[in-house]
């Protein structure tokens, strides 16, 4: 992954290696580096130079330092305001739901028509991964949901828009603290293992408008599913009450 640098290299080459691993999917926010002494033999430059580096790195916002525990890849700029932004406001579980259309049904358009092998790879494993989660008893529901989010976000991923990408994150964050997982409901992880077999199948097909397709009716299955859920739960507390 990393090359080694040339003598006379300087910190900000080390600073474009880290960027470019970034830019390219190979680290993702929460993800560590090396630590230094290894970084910098692995790279063929001082440990005083990867230090820099890495300083610039955190002043940017970058990287995070954790004394102790390493260096960190940083959530985006981008995603973090976004995360304030929402984080102060009230939102339907319909509103969310309806953010997740805007943004999941074009992705799985422009990834049909972009056919990146190695991100529609990346769609394909995910959902194998998926697939043994849910055959194994019992079932790790939170497993299950982590691979769901990963799903959709590579599907973004491969439909080539990084902003697109952090704020299916962040919107994925939000529903997942304001709802318990609705693949809990029976039945629902089925159902969910045919839609996403359905868009998998449009992308690897080449398909754009067939993608669009499986994922609006995914969205809106799982949108229904919820508001259910909701309901029940609302239904259940009135009861109580």
């Amino acid at each position: 992954m990393w090359e080694r640098l040339t003598p006379g290299s300087v910190a900000n080459q080390v600073e474009q290696q880290i960027t470019q691993a970034i830019d390219s999917g190979r680290f993702a926010p929460g993800d560590r580096l090396p630590p230094e002494r290894e970084f910098a033999e692995l790279l063929g430059v001082s440990r005083p130079t990867v230090r820099e580096a890495i300083g610039a790195l955190k002043a940017r916002g970058v990287v995070r330092v954790q004394h102790g525990r390493g260096v960190f890849i940083a959530e985006p700029e981008t995603a973090r305001e976004l995360r304030e932004a929402l984080a102060t406001q009230r939102h339907s579980i319909s509103e969310l739901f309806a953010m997740r259309e805007v943004l999941e049904v074009p992705a799985a358009g422009w990834a049909a028509e972009r056919q990146d092998t190695e991100a529609l790879q990346r769609v394909s494993d995910v959902l194998r991964a998926m697939q043994e989660a849910a055959e194994q008893v019992p079932r790790d529901f939170d497993r299950l949901q982590q691979l769901d989010a990963a799903f959709h976000l590579a599907i973004v991923e491969a439909a080539g828009n990084k902003f697109l990408q952090q704020t299916l994150g962040v919107l994925q964050d939000i529903l997942h603290e304001g709802m318990q997982t609705t693949l809990m409901v029976p039945g629902r992880v089925e159902k969910a293992r045919e839609d996403h077999q359905r868009i998998l199948d449009a992308l690897l097909a080449g398909d754009p408008e067939a993608a669009r397709q499986a994922a609006l009716h995914h969205v809106h299955s799982a949108r229904a599913t919820a508001m259910r859920r909701l309901a029940e739960r609302a239904e259940g507390d009135g009861m109580r009450g």
